[in-house]
């Protein structure tokens, strides 16, 4: 019990801030400030742009970027990690939204945030390194390709409607706006990546909007001067079952995109390397938190990090820094932040979208192998014709498929020459007709195990057949099952199978399944080949198909010849 509390409460502790990461914060403060400052400002729009799109408006993405981005700074795997409101997000919530209104969405946030805890718990950070490019990929084209809207219909059918919308009263100065946004941004970044082009251009079109008093660039509307009261009255206690499949969602989706960029901001750098279940951790108190003062969920923000790791950040200081700015501007800034037209903040998202999609992978992911390819594009249509849970679902699926398909092409059953010894002519052709040798090579699972037993039961015009079975990689049930199976069948034929090389790990799958005694002649176990070969030699001799004295059936096989 008290070994149990030992361990409990070192996994706690494991979870948990450090004192070296507060000692990292004071070595270089000035460049991590810079740092978190310039996130601030790119983070800003964002904030407000992913706020609207996801139907609570663009309080809750600043209430999002400040409390999630501060708790998942201190609480986070990474040191350079930085969270907020995402695109990828976004594209879960609009149905959520539609559905269950912004309780439903508030309640699914805490109750993502509880199980990405667990999740933490349980360790399971790791596992999300299994999950292929092809699949990230492709989502994010997804994604980058969808637009949203309240009502939750999938991606192509709002696509549709609004072009319909747009042509029956058309508004040429959003468009303007949006477009010149987004040109700006896109660029700017090409000539000056370190000027912050998305703020700048916010700000011009801001400028514009009011000096002309243009009706058509509506703006954002009034913001409270302040983060809300922390509240429990959004909870939905009687919906709480309904809402588990769009929990599990998001808390997918949360995990997902956080470790990915954190991995992303480990590659950037050198020497930095997150921890995945510590990430979950923190994404999982930020989640609980930002629905308590209205925010939506959130993740770690690849972009936003990527800002952060190229401006210089060396510690959580430079996150902590852009969650403060965010907050000043909350309480300072609120009046002017209201007057942002929206088509502007459409332009900002726009421009995201576009960066998302990186050209050149997705070139290099299509030429890779035609599987590569075929997952890619398989999820980026899920996700515009589905969603995005259900396209990474059916990306991790069919890419699970096509990896047990190459896994299972490796398992090999080749026929291997008895010995390289000098004997007679008459010796070997005796030995070709009434013994051969197999060396499994490779998995023998449920994915390869038939094509085995077609191979292995094809044997004709022998009397034993020995198994090399010491290069096996590894055996489920099943390749445990078509091998008895094989055995039995070559046995009622009068064929005698002997194994060697049985390995430890064999031993236990293949005597659940009764395969291990067949394997054995007369209860013998045969750590070698050589020593198969003389079991073989000593039942065909006293079967009668061989004759002579030990001293003529003596073999000068060497270990080399059958390793």
């Amino acid at each position: 019990m008290t070994t149990a509390l030992g361990r409990a409460g070192d996994r706690i502790a494991a979870l948990l801030p450090r004192r070296v990461e507060l000692a990292q914060m004071r070595r270089d403060p000035r460049r991590d400030l810079l740092a978190g400052l310039t996130v601030a400002i790119v983070a800003l729009p964002l904030a407000l742009g992913f706020g609207v799109s996801s139907g609570l408006g663009a309080q809750a993405g600043l209430a999002t970027a400040v409390i999630a981005g501060a708790l998942a700074a201190v609480f986070g795997g990474s040191n350079l990690q930085v969270s907020g409101p995402t695109g990828a997000m976004t594209v879960v919530l609009v149905p959520i939204v539609g559905k269950y209104g912004a309780s439903g969405v508030l309640t699914v946030g805490l109750m993502a945030g509880v199980m990405l805890v667990g999740l933490a718990a349980l360790r399971a950070g790791k596992y999300m390194q299994y999950v292929p490019a092809p699949v990230v990929e492709g989502f994010t084209l997804g994604i980058a390709c969808g637009v949203p809207k309240p009502e939750g219909d999938r991606v192509l059918v709002v696509t549709w409607r609004a072009i319909e919308e747009f042509a029956k009263a058309p508004n040429w100065t959003a468009v303007g706006f949006a477009t010149a946004v987004a040109a700006v941004m896109l660029l700017g970044a090409r000539r000056l990546p370190t000027v912050p082009f998305s703020i700048l251009a916010v700000i011009a079109a801001t400028a514009v909007a009011q000096l002309a008093h243009l009706d058509e660039a509506k703006p954002i509307g009034d913001l409270p001067s302040g983060l809300p009261v922390p509240s429990l009255s959004f909870l939905e206690l009687g919906s709480l079952g309904t809402l588990l499949a769009p929990a599990v969602a998001v808390a997918a989706l949360a995990a997902l995109e956080s470790l990915l960029s954190a991995s992303v901001a480990d590659g950037m750098t050198v020497g930095q390397r997150h921890d995945p279940d510590r990430e979950l951790f923190g994404q999982g108190l930020a989640n609980i938190a930002a629905p308590l003062f209205g925010g939506v969920p959130a993740t770690g923000a690849i972009a936003r990090t990527a800002v952060n790791v190229r401006t210089g950040a060396s510690s959580r200081l430079a996150a902590l820094t852009h969650a403060a700015v965010l907050a000043v501007i909350v309480f300072a800034a609120a009046p002017l932040v209201s007057k942002i037209p929206l088509a502007a903040l459409s332009g900002v998202l726009l421009a995201t979208a576009i960066r998302m999609v990186e050209v050149g992978s997705l070139r290099a992911m299509a030429r890779a192998t035609r599987s590569d390819a075929l997952i890619l594009v398989l999820t980026c249509v899920a996700t515009l014709a589905l969603d995005l849970v259900y396209a990474v679902i059916i990306g991790l699926v069919v890419a699970g498929a096509l990896a047990l398909r190459a896994v299972a092409k490796q398992a090999r059953l080749d026929q291997v020459p008895l010995d390289r010894g000098d004997h007679s002519a008459e010796e070997h052709a005796l030995l070709a007709e009434h013994i051969v040798a197999y060396r499994i090579d490779g998995p023998l699972f449920f994915a390869a195990a038939h094509r085995f037993l077609l191979e292995l039961t094809e044997v004709a015009d022998v009397r034993v057949v020995i198994l090399r079975m010491s290069r096996i990689s590894t055996m489920d049930a099943t390749g445990a099952l078509v091998l008895k199976d094989a055995v039995e069948k070559l046995q009622r034929r009068g064929i005698l199978v002997l194994a060697s090389g049985i390995r430890p790990s064999q031993i236990q799958v293949l005597d659940s399944v009764g395969a291990l005694d067949l394997l054995r002649h007369e209860g013998r176990e045969y750590a070698s080949t050589p020593e198969a070969i003389r079991g073989a030699r000593d039942h065909l001799e006293k079967a009668g198909v061989l004759s002579g004295g030990p001293a003529q059936r003596t073999t000068a096989t060497s270990e080399e010849a059958v390793r």
